[in-house]
């Protein structure tokens, strides 16, 4: 049967005994090995009841098994939904209500805190370690190594990725097969690879970047991936030696760069640096390549339009910009203030919103009929939210965001859903959460308070308590108490003064 993500991705892979992930202990799967994990599990997914358009939810760590759930869903047309290691049982508890998978993969170690959550639901609860032990595994190595895919078409969905929205609460965008496909096409196309690369891959699986950028390149090339479960020094440095090509996020080059052992002798065969998911520094930029001889490529994407723009790999790589539309890809700048229902094209040069249409871009947002349509123009563009502007040589530069996304270590946080915890702790009147800038994490996040009358406040105690509730890459890194917000004459809290004002917190002479 056709299945366009599966058949183009894993299916001419079925039976091949080429490497394909190469891991720290040394051992190496190779593409049909992983294949007939991935048809095991689609088994698993199958006994539990699960069948075409169903959702799978998996929060658990990274490895070549929680790699094949995603092959496993892909292949039996289930719906996949992964989720950041980080998430507390409560933030999980809400995607299990608002997408409501059957199935519940997680780590042994959330079982007792997730099996609640699952059971309340309706949904099955399995386990999986990062070493490839767990009751999926066990259940799985009794299964049949082949599966008969399952039929699905390019309008079919293929996963959920969670974003954070500026109220507070998370939204399920909903991507398509044919949104994957096509740009995994263009990634390729735009980057170069063939089977012979490979790929130095640290990045998380529950993220655009290393699932659907990464992970999907290599699958559709053939090549294959020297596969961490996160960034570790040694294991970066002996990666590079055996690599074509890296992906990171802006912090992976800040902490190479403090390592003594980059140097060119390292890199010498390494033809392609790729930074994505927060903005890299000029400064960073320049100083990886006087110390490599290579000029990072950067690229610029979003959960709901995976890749959008990517400076080129065969000519100039601007620092400070994202380089050109991929193909296929239609990008302008638009005016959201003229009254025109679709946006209006800003003047050349002139800074507006990007808004974006093309086969990346997803169909909308699971259960939020009214959301999708306000993010999407009248005539089909989607409205990114972020600010930007083409430089005369066509390149697009992102000058800020208009929803206050922070990006931090690479991951989206929007303020009002750390504001509302905040505003809930006692002696709390309100509170402001801003970004400003950090030199490991691109941004830093920071939280403002204004107490209660005659009320002090403890910072250390507020960061405590709202500690297990939300994950530890949206906690603030440092909060400050003042008497009272600024706010400008309409009465909204002035959040660029605030900016201003803490922007030096995490400078080395601060």
């Amino acid at each position: 049967m056709t299945n366009t993500l599966f058949d183009a991705l894993f299916g001419p892979h079925i039976g091949s005994e080429r490497p394909f992930l190469e891991l720290p202990t040394g051992d190496v799967w190779t593409y049909d090995a992983f294949l007939q994990r991935a048809a095991q599990i689609a088994h698993v997914i199958d006994a539990a009841g699960l069948r075409p358009g169903d959702r799978l939810a998996l929060q658990a760590a990274k490895s070549p098994w929680a790699l094949a759930v995603y092959a496993a869903c892909v292949q039996s047309g289930v719906v996949f939904l992964p989720l950041n290691t980080a998430y507390t049982s409560d933030e999980v508890a809400y995607f299990v209500r608002d997408a409501t998978p059957k199935l519940l993969i997680c780590d042994p170690k959330s079982e007792p805190s997730l099996n609640p959550i699952a059971t309340q639901a309706g949904a099955t609860l399995l386990t999986l370690s990062g070493d490839g032990s767990g009751g999926l595994p066990e259940s799985a190595s009794a299964k049949p190594t082949r599966y008969e895919t399952r039929a699905r078409t390019a309008a079919d969905l293929a996963a959920f990725l969670y974003t954070s929205g500026t109220t507070g609460r998370s939204k399920g965008a909903m991507l398509t097969q044919g949104n994957l496909l096509s740009n995994a096409e263009a990634l390729t196309r735009a980057w170069a690879f063939d089977q012979s690369d490979a790929l130095l891959h640290a990045l998380p699986i529950f993220h655009t970047h290393g699932l659907f950028v990464a992970t999907n390149v290599s699958l559709l090339a053939g090549g294959r991936m020297i596969f961490l479960p996160g960034f570790n020094a040694d294991a970066m440095i002996s990666g590079l030696a055996r690599a074509t090509v890296m992906m990171g996020v802006p912090t992976f080059y800040t902490r190479l760069l403090d390592d003594p052992r980059l140097s060119r002798d390292l890199v010498a065969h390494i033809r392609l640096f790729v930074s994505g998911s927060a903005p890299l520094l000029a400064e960073t930029h320049r100083a990886f390549e006087a110390r490599t001889g290579h000029r990072i490529l950067e690229r610029y994407g979003m959960t709901e339009t995976n890749m959008i723009a990517s400076n080129p790999y065969d000519g100039d790589r601007k620092p400070g910009t994202v380089g050109k539309p991929l193909p296929g890809v239609e990008l302008r700048i638009a005016g959201r203030n003229d009254g025109d229902d679709n946006g209006g094209d800003a003047e050349s040069g002139a800074i507006g919103e990007i808004e974006v249409r093309g086969p990346n871009v997803f169909i909308g947002y699971w259960n939020m009929p009214e959301k999708t349509a306000e993010e999407f123009s009248a005539d089909g563009f989607f409205r990114t939210g972020d600010l930007g502007q083409i430089d005369e040589d066509g390149y697009l530069q992102i000058v800020g965001r208009s929803k206050d996304l922070i990006i931090s270590g690479g991951y989206n946080i929007y303020p009002k859903e750390i504001e509302l915890l905040l505003d809930d702790q006692e002696g709390v009147l309100e509170s402001a959460v801003i970004g400003v800038p950090h030199p490991d994490f691109g941004e830093g996040v920071v939280g403002v308070l204004a107490p209660e009358p005659e009320r002090n406040l403890t910072t250390a105690a507020i960061a405590e308590a709202i500690a297990p509730k939300i994950a530890r890459f949206k906690q603030p890194k440092a909060l400050f108490v003042v008497n009272e917000l600024p706010r400008n004459t309409m009465g909204k809290v002035q959040k660029a003064l605030l900016r201003e004002q803490y922007a030096a917190t995490f400078s080395a002479s601060s």
